[in-house]
């Protein structure tokens, strides 16, 4: 017993160590699991960066041919550098012989001596009084529109806040309305998943309703077969026609049941066979005796099996005729 304690107490221990031990092997695969993942969505960053930094060379590829186009075409207009220039030239002295005549043009306008450029504008000029007069005016305008102004501003900053005041309640609102609508989709699923709980109670209680209907007609139908039969047997009728048929059969199997075991009776000492009866004894000559059968010896003749279907692959023989 002690033996056994001990071995128990050790196997324990040992049990309980492996599954210490399998489960700090758990612990260290869920964490090279977790590492794997990284790794994976490492890879897959670096893919997509692969892809990205391609995708950029094509591009500077692309630019790089561009450009390398470009230089060939301006190295083919080579050529033609000294004729470019000359037109340059050309074009820089038409350009100061026109800023020349448009100079000329301009002075010739403003100059106040050619009196077939301007002319002199009807009415008089405002005195000092009316000019003071209508900046007064002005001035009182101004103060007015600046009033304005300032109740328009003063009338922006409360409506600014009540504003923004709304904007807060709105985004106040909005988590509280995302909450709400969220409860709203969960009820209207579980109202959904109740209705079809009652369609399928509903099927299940028209069927069973259906098969209770069945069953009552039945029960309805069984017990008035019971009370014909119960008449029938009061007035001393068999139960039904079925019934005086079955009992006929039943009479005739049980007299042929016994007709047949009559005939099955057995002799002693014989043996039941289906084979046809083979002759035992012959009738002799009547003209040696009286035709009393007579038993044949232990050599008795056999009677030969009919001929089968395989006899008409045979030729019948014909014996040579023998002359002496």
């Amino acid at each position: 017993m002690l033996r056994l304690k001990t071995s128990y107490v050790r196997t324990v221990e040992t049990r309980n160590s492996a599954g210490v031990a399998l489960i700090d092997r758990n612990d260290e695969l869920c964490i090279l699991y977790e590492k794997i993942n990284l790794q994976e969505q490492t890879i897959k960053c670096g893919e997509l960066g692969i892809r990205q930094k391609n995708e950029d060379v094509r591009m500077l590829k692309l630019q790089l041919s561009e450009l390398q186009r470009q230089v060939g075409v301006s190295r083919k207009q080579l050529p033609q550098m000294p004729t470019l220039m000359d037109a340059i030239t050309d074009l820089q002295i038409t350009l100061e012989n026109e800023r020349r005549r448009t100079g000329s043009l301009c002075r010739c306008l403003e100059s106040p001596s050619n009196s077939l450029r301007w002319r002199s504008l009807p009415g008089a000029d405002p005195d000092r009084e009316q000019l003071l007069a209508k900046a007064a005016v002005l001035e009182e305008r101004l103060s007015l529109k600046k009033e304005t102004l300032f109740e328009n501003e003063l009338v922006l900053e409360e409506i600014t806040s009540l504003t923004n005041k709304l904007r807060t309640q709105a985004d106040a609102g909005r988590d509280a309305m995302l909450y709400f609508a969220g409860k709203v989709n969960d009820f209207q699923s579980k109202l959904r998943d109740a209705t079809k709980c009652m369609m399928a109670a509903v099927s299940e209680l028209s069927m069973y309703q259906a098969t209770a209907m069945k069953l009552q007609q039945q029960k309805r139908h069984a017990q008035s077969k019971l009370e014909e039969l119960k008449w029938r047997l009061v007035s001393k009728e068999p139960p039904s026609d079925s019934a005086l048929n079955q009992l006929d059969r039943l009479v005739r199997g049980q007299t042929n049941a016994c007709s047949s075991r009559a005939s099955k009776v057995e002799l002693p000492n014989t043996a039941r066979t289906t084979a046809e009866p083979r002759p035992n004894a012959y009738i002799p000559d009547v003209a040696q005796g009286l035709g009393v059968p007579k038993p044949y010896s232990s050599l008795a003749p056999f009677r030969p099996s009919a001929a089968g279907s395989t006899m008409r692959h045979y030729r019948p023989p014909n014996p040579p005729v023998l002359s002496l």
